[in-house]
């Protein structure tokens, strides 16, 4: 435990301080979680120094999510950084959000549409993939840049105390911003093809929360393992490379066997993808048990990465 002492503002010299004890040394441990502030009556508030205890969380499920909610402020300008720096001195600015998976949804038209004729459950083939890769590449981006904020932001973890969840959240949140541009020139090409929106849209925000919670429960492993181990960040752009040919992007899951359904489901981001082509077309697979098992999957793995990551919290701020 490491003790924090300041002056409050209004106490006019030091001299009028004289018997007080001395204030302690500054000394923050990089394991400290929470903070506890102690409160002064107003009598003794000018004479007295404000003391905060920084001390390490109690057992695996202390994740102090009332503090995380303390630093909101320190969230959002978190978030607003990341969406500045990310277009900042780039020539088209956010296009680059439409271009690339426009540019990718004409590369599966042509090679997997037109050439090796797989299924698309009855929509047009720009519709069928750019439908998938709008929640993909959400995934994708916010899943690397959640792998490398921890290491990014060394210099700020080994210098200040903040709760630390507030890193991945942030790009995470981030990536909402490209999403709805995204989303907004999939609406133009959905419209454009005359497919008109069904009452199943309104399941939409329900899959949209499902990409959100599988790309920071992933991420909160992949944050720490990359401040533990660096070569993990060499390690992602493979696994999402192979994860996107393990969900239906590419192919309906329809083509995947009935008695391994159950199984394929364990992909959080297929039931994500098939459920957020269905409600937006009308098309595909319905809510079924394959998204139930990925739900199921999606809070394993937030849950799981949440407890890593408050455990791994204090060896991260060594490590960086």
């Amino acid at each position: 435990m490491a003790s924090v002492t300041t002056r409050p503002p209004d106490d006019p010299l030091p001299s009028a301080r004289t018997s007080a004890p001395p204030a302690p040394e500054t000394n923050q441990t990089e394991n400290a979680v929470p903070i506890t502030r102690v409160a002064l009556d107003a009598g003794t508030a000018a004479h007295s120094p404000v003391i905060v205890r920084i001390e390490p969380p109690h057992g695996w499920f202390d994740l102090r999510l009332r503090e995380l909610w303390a630093y909101r402020e320190l969230l959002y300008f978190f978030i607003w950084r990341d969406v500045k720096v990310r277009y900042k001195q780039t020539v088209i600015g956010v296009a680059w959000v439409v271009i690339q998976p426009l540019l990718t949804m004409g590369v599966f038209t042509l090679f997997f549409g037109r050439l090796a004729k797989l299924p698309s459950d009855g929509l047009p083939y720009p519709v069928f993939y750019f439908s998938a890769l709008v929640p993909w590449t959400y995934f994708a981006t916010a899943l690397q840049s959640c792998t490398n904020v921890v290491v990014e932001n060394q210099r700020v973890i080994t210098k200040v105390y903040f709760p630390r969840l507030v890193l991945p959240i942030s790009p995470v949140l981030a990536g909402l911003v490209d999403f709805a541009i995204g989303f907004t020139v999939l609406l133009a090409v959905v419209a454009f093809y005359g497919l008109r929106p069904t009452p199943a849209f309104l399941w939409l925000p329900a899959f949209l929360l499902l990409a959100l919670l599988t790309a920071l429960g992933v991420g909160l492993w992949m944050s720490a393992l990359n401040a533990l181990y660096r070569d993990v960040r060499y390690i992602v752009p493979f696994l999402l490379q192979f994860w996107m040919f393990a969900s239906p992007v590419v192919y309906p899951s329809s083509l995947v066997p009935q008695r391994y359904r159950w199984l394929y489901g364990l992909n959080p981001m297929a039931g994500v993808i098939e459920g957020f082509r269905w409600s937006l077309t009308g098309h595909g697979q319905r809510p079924g048990p394959q998204l139930a098992v990925s739900a199921a999957a999606v809070i394993v793995i937030l849950l799981g990465g949440l407890l890593f990551f408050q455990r791994m919290e204090g060896a991260i701020a060594d490590r960086v």
